[in-house]
C-alpha cells in the first residue's frame, strides 16, 4: 500500500463520530474521507476491552484495505479500549506507513492551555469513564492536575432519538453536570468526552457556570490532525485530495441515513458493508 494515495479513514462504533468528521471536513476540506460506522455491533460502551479491541481492529483493518493510509478513531470508547493495542500489537505487523490516531490524547493535550485551576471534569459513557483513559492521559501530560468523572448513560441515546433539544435532555444534562461539578467547586474545565455530546452543547451552556470552559472534541481533533500532517509530510503526501466523503455502515443504510441527518444536518448516501 505504501506509495498509493487514499482517503482519511474515520471510524466510530456508531454515529457520534460524525461530529468529529464534520469538524475535520471544515478544517481540512481538501482531503477525501471515508467514514465507517460499525452500527451493527454498537454500542461499544458496555463491552469488555477485548471485545472492543477485536471489533475496532477489524474495522480499522477494513479501512486500510479500502485504501486509507491513516485512520482516526472518532470514538472515545474505541480510543480508550483499543487504540494502544492496535498501535503496539497490530501496526508493526501490517504494511509499513499505516497509522491510527485517537481522540483522547489530543483532547488531553489541549487541557493544559485551557484549565487554570488544574481541576478538570469529564462527562462520558460508562465505558469511557470506567476505562479511566482521560484520567491517565491527563495525569501523564499534566502532572498535578486533578480529574473528576461522571458517567452519562442516557445522553447518547437521547441524541440518537432526536431529542437533543427536548425536556428529557434538559433533565439529564442538569443531573449529570450537577453530579460532576458537585465533586469540587474549583472545576473550571468540562470535557465532553463523547462525540454525541456536541449536539447537546446548548443545553450544557445553559447549566454550566460561565467560569467553566466546555471542551468539545471535534475542533481539537481537527486542529491536532492538521498539526500532525504538517509534522509528517510523508503521510500528508499519501492522502488523496478531492474533497469527497463517502460513508459505510455495517447496519441498515436507511437507518444510518436517517440518523446521520441528525448529526450532519444533511442527507448522505451510504454503502452497507459486512466483514
Amino acid at each position: 500500500m505504501t506509495g498509493t494515495s487514499g482517503p482519511i479513514g474515520v471510524f466510530d462504533s456508531g454515529y457520534g463520530g460524525l461530529t468529529v468528521l464534520g469538524e475535520l471536513r471544515r478544517r481540512l476540506p481538501e482531503y477525501d474521507y471515508l467514514y465507517l460506522g460499525d452500527n451493527a455491533r454498537a454500542p461499544y460502551g458496555s463491552r469488555s476491552f477485548d471485545v472492543v479491541y477485536n471489533f475496532t481492529r477489524r474495522s480499522v483493518r477494513y479501512l486500510f484495505d479500502r485504501g486509507c493510509p491513516l485512520v482516526i478513531l472518532a470514538c472515545n470508547t474505541a480510543s480508550a479500549k483499543a487504540l494502544r493495542s492496535i498501535q503496539q500489537k497490530d501496526l508493526p505487523g501490517w504494511e509499513d506507513g499505516l497509522r491510527v490516531l485517537g481522540v483522547i490524547r489530543p483532547t488531553a493535550e489541549a487541557i493544559g492551555s485551557i484549565s487554570r485551576s488544574g481541576k478538570v471534569g469529564i462527562l462520558g459513557t460508562p465505558g469511557t469513564v470506567s476505562s479511566r483513559s482521560y484520567d491517565m492521559e491527563i495525569a501523564k501530560l499534566h502532572p498535578g492536575f486533578a480529574t473528576y468523572s461522571t458517567a452519562c448513560p442516557m445522553l447518547a441515546p437521547i441524541v440518537e432519538c432526536g431529542e437533543a433539544s427536548g425536556p428529557g435532555a434538559d433533565y439529564f444534562v442538569r443531573k449529570y453536570t450537577g453530579a460532576l461539578l458537585g465533586q469540587d467547586p474549583d472545576i473550571d474545565t468540562l470535557v465532553l468526552g463523547c462525540t454525541h455530546y456536541p449536539l447537546l452543547l446548548p443545553k450544557f451552556r445553559e447549566v454550566v457556570p460561565e467560569s467553566v470552559q466546555i471542551v468539545s472534541q471535534g475542533e481539537i481533533v481537527a486542529d491536532s490532525l492538521a498539526d500532525y500532517l504538517k509534522r509528517h509530510p510523508e503521510m500528508e503526501s499519501r492522502l488523496r485530495r478531492g474533497g469527497e466523503c463517502k460513508y459505510l455502515t455495517t447496519e441498515d443504510p436507511t437507518k444510518f441515513t436517517d440518523l446521520a441527518r441528525i448529526f450532519l444536518n444533511e442527507s448522505v448516501d451510504v454503502e452497507h458493508v459486512d466483514f
